[in-house]
């Protein structure tokens, strides 16, 4: 019972739309500016450098509550159960009609407790296709993809390789217009 709570809790606390929120501070409907995602990308994009950050860090922190959730409040491998349903909440936020974002930043908080060499590796890969590419999501979904390899590569449990290659799938699903864009030649790029 325990865990089913702190499992939902996990999902509500994911589902907080830190990106929709700080654009209504603003008085932005961020769903009808830029790609209409509610990430720190389009926020970036549509209102600046500093609501950008800001909703960054707020993504972030919530995988980072999330790990720290299943670590503490139960132990074993219930962090992966917390941070999968945080990742759930926020692509598939309760308080937005189950439309939300595309989990990379949560993902970058999860694995900032749950495995800092494999999120320092993954981060590397984005930084490095963003600065050549200039597109943020070629460099998300490279990095994304790259977290099973990193984590069979290193011999880490199966669990969390399990836990990778569903978060992997996650981010590819959220990224298909985006996939497709880049097919076509028509996605943006950094500086456009």
């Amino acid at each position: 019972m325990k865990l089913i709570l702190v499992v939902v809790i996990s999902y509500l606390v994911g589902s907080i739309p830190a990106g929709y929120l700080v654009a209504r501070w603003h008085g932005v409907n961020i769903r009808r500016q830029g790609s209409g995602n509610i990430g720190a990308t389009n926020v970036w994009r549509s209102m600046g450098t500093r609501a950008g950050l800001l909703v960054l860090a707020a993504d972030v922190l919530k995988g980072i509550v999330a790990v720290l959730l299943g670590r503490y409040a139960i132990g074993g491998n219930a962090e992966l159960l917390t941070a999968l349903a945080t990742l759930a909440g926020h692509s598939w936020p309760v308080f937005l009609g189950f439309q939300g974002g595309k989990i990379i930043a949560t993902t970058l908080g999860v694995f900032i407790l749950l495995d800092p060499l494999v999120m320092v590796l993954g981060l590397g890969i984005w930084v490095l296709v963003v600065v050549f590419s200039r597109y943020v999501s070629l460099g998300s979904v490279l990095a994304m993809v790259s977290l099973p390899v990193w984590m069979v590569t290193m011999s880490r449990p199966w669990t969390e390789v399990v836990f990778s290659v569903v978060v992997a799938g996650i981010a590819v699903y959220k990224h298909l217009p985006n996939i497709r864009r880049l097919l076509a030649g028509t996605e943006s790029r950094i500086g456009r």
